[in-house]
């Protein structure tokens, strides 16, 4: 237990220490990871941690995103109540779409939570002229404040995405440690047992889905406050795949695992796209001769490839394997 704190104090710790030393680039990366490794965490708590596959999770972030982002645009709220907002809009939908996908099991609650977030994906899309469709919009930056506090600085920025990250990180240790944490992994292992023991499952589950469902709303919001955007590429299927990616790189079922897997999969995308294949392309073209444009935008072959190898090689992801074969503590 006491390892287990001092190794998160010390993640927090370390993420604040690095803030002065990072460079511009960096330092706004970083500050999008956070921000991303809530959404993932809130995630790693359905899937880690309850054994529930949801495909639909870019509806919850959404949710947030626009519930923030169009009361400080339509209704011209202040930041502070907008992403309160945002947050309580995802927590609702966490419960109305808890309430019936947890109806289903297995591939039925792939399918259903997907059907939901394409269905929240397509009213984006329909009520363009609020929601400006595709294109998204913009918060001005003279409205990015809270409490006197400009949130568009890089600075302020940064430590705003750390405290959120760092709230989120503590609350999945929390849940994790507590008796509701072990009954969640219960059911993960094996949920006819959990019932046989007098525990009701759907409660359980649907409390898991609903604090994923808050986490990910939080980070949507987060992500509209800090970087002042909003867009329908947040709703699409992609960012469903995303933090389950994240989760799976990372370890499900380990509290630092989404962290390590959005840093990873993060700056993996980012060398990939802008480094590796347009030099591979380039050196394809000088060594034989042969035009390879697509090579160059083929970024996503190289990710693909990981990941088999990740499977093959690390199942449990990087920290679950790591957990499996030295450090059994790692929480």
């Amino acid at each position: 237990m006491i390892r287990t704190i001092v190794l998160h104090a010390a993640v927090i710790a370390g993420l604040f220490l690095l803030e002065p030393v990072l460079s511009d680039y960096h330092h706004g990366n970083l500050a999008r990871i956070m921000v991303l490794a809530t959404y993932a965490v809130g995630y790693n708590m359905l899937f880690g941690y309850t054994g529930l596959l949801s495909l639909g999770h870019a509806m919850f972030f959404a949710a947030g995103m626009y519930g923030c982002a169009m009361l400080i645009r339509l209704a011209e709220w202040s930041v502070g109540p907008a992403f309160l907002a945002g947050v309580l809009c995802a927590l609702v939908a966490g419960i109305i779409v808890g309430t019936l996908a947890l109806r289903t099991i297995g591939v039925g609650f792939m399918i259903v939570t997907l059907m939901f977030a394409e269905a929240a994906y397509l009213v984006i899309l329909y009520y363009n002229e609020f929601t400006r469709g595709d294109e998204g919009f913009t918060i001005p930056q003279a409205v990015r404040s809270i409490a006197g506090i400009d949130l568009s600085d890089t600075t302020n920025r940064y430590f705003a995405a750390l405290l959120l990250f760092a709230i989120a990180l503590i609350a999945c240790a929390a849940i994790v440690q507590a008796r509701t944490g072990r009954v969640l992994v219960a059911i993960r292992e094996n949920e006819d047992r959990v019932r046989m023991l007098g525990f009701d499952p759907f409660r359980y589950k649907l409390f898991a889905l609903v604090i994923s469902a808050t986490m990910a709303g939080a980070a949507g919001a987060a992500y509209a406050v800090l970087f002042g955007y909003a867009g329908a590429t947040f709703a699409s299927v992609q960012y469903s795949i995303f933090p389950l990616l994240w989760v799976l790189l990372g370890g499900p079922g380990t509290t630092l695992g989404p962290l390590l897997g959005t840093v990873l999969m993060f700056y993996l995308v980012d060398y990939a796209s802008g480094t590796i294949m347009p030099g591979l392309a380039a050196l394809v073209e000088t060594q034989f001769g042969i035009e390879a444009p697509g090579l160059a935008s083929a970024y996503l072959l190289l990710v693909g490839v990981t990941l088999v190898l990740l499977v093959l090689f690390a199942p449990k992801g990087l920290l679950g394997t790591v957990r499996a074969r030295m450090i059994p503590w790692l929480p």
